[in-house]
């Protein structure tokens, strides 16, 4: 017995008929696609922990996140559509080239091939959708859910080391500081409306604070004024950083779409070996024969 080593193309070489599909069964394939989609999903788990990691990501737990500058939140945003660009064209090039040709070669062969990759784009948003929920979710429960979470205010992360500010004093307060500190949030959220913080406002703000804190009305004025500017100004920063990272997930979702479209389109054509497959990527073995 021989063995015969010589370099072969595996597809010239085996004379098997390949496996295709009439053009009267169901042209979805829903296993090419879900096959797709997880692997965009898991690649771009990955990419987001890298981010995490070095600091770029959509959001922090540290309180100085809402300090962070426009060319920083710009490139968590950047970051954001390549992750998009890269697992989605990862996904759809999956299932683009897993689904079963259609005999015959119709002439709507890319026009499937391409709906394959945007229904992989879509299972795939989808899951980050729900994988997105279930941690914050999760990430509340861990928070705590008791009767005095129920004063909480929403946004109040963004304002808490300014209401630390606001109820900063040498003595201890003699009862709990979950309702006032509550109540002195949604009167410092106002700071960003069109009319500002009314007067009466602050005048029970101050009264709050000399209670809490034992302070004399001229000091404790002084504070509520400046605790006040400082809140606006951090409120106004995390809109503005809130209305760029909006942006850029919008216009990752959209470029997604398009690259998994046009992915897709190409892998269907490796595939159907349409079109050649560069030299890099073509990841094909000589075939070794036995007589």
């Amino acid at each position: 017995m021989t063995f015969d080593t010589r370099s072969a193309d595996p597809r010239a070489a085996d004379a098997r008929p390949a496996a295709m599909v009439g053009d009267t069964t169901l042209a979805i394939q829903w296993s090419a696609i879900i096959a797709g989609a997880i692997g965009a999903a898991a690649l771009a788990f990955v990419l987001h922990s890298f981010a995490a990691a070095i600091g770029i990501s959509l959001s922090s737990t540290a309180p100085t996140w809402r300090d962070a500058s426009f060319a920083l939140v710009f490139l968590a945003g950047l970051y954001l559509v390549l992750t998009a660009l890269v697992s989605y064209s990862f996904g759809a090039y999956i299932a683009a080239r897993l689904r079963m040709p259609f005999s015959g070669a119709p002439a709507d062969a890319e026009f499937r091939d391409g709906m394959h990759g945007l229904l992989v784009w879509a299972l795939a948003t989808l899951l980050t959708g729900l994988i997105a929920v279930a941690t914050l979710q999760a990430a509340s429960r861990l928070g705590g859910t008791s009767a005095a979470a129920s004063t909480s205010v929403a946004g109040e992360n963004i304002i808490a080391f300014d209401l630390d500010r606001l109820f900063r004093g040498v003595r201890a307060p003699a009862g709990s500081m979950d309702y006032p500190r509550a109540e002195a949030a949604r009167i410092l959220l106002t700071t960003t409306s069109h009319s500002g913080m009314q007067a009466d406002d602050r005048t029970y703000l101050v009264r709050l604070v000399m209670a809490m804190t034992g302070l004399a009305q001229p000091e404790a004025e002084r504070r509520v004024d400046d605790v006040a500017q400082r809140a606006r100004e951090d409120l106004n920063r995390s809109r503005r950083s809130a209305v760029i990272l909006g942006f850029m997930v919008g216009a990752a979702a959209l470029l997604g779409a398009i690259v998994a479209w046009y992915v897709a389109c190409a892998a269907g054509r490796h595939r159907d070996g349409r079109e050649a497959l560069d030299p890099f990527w073509d990841w094909g073995r000589p075939v070794t024969r036995f007589y």
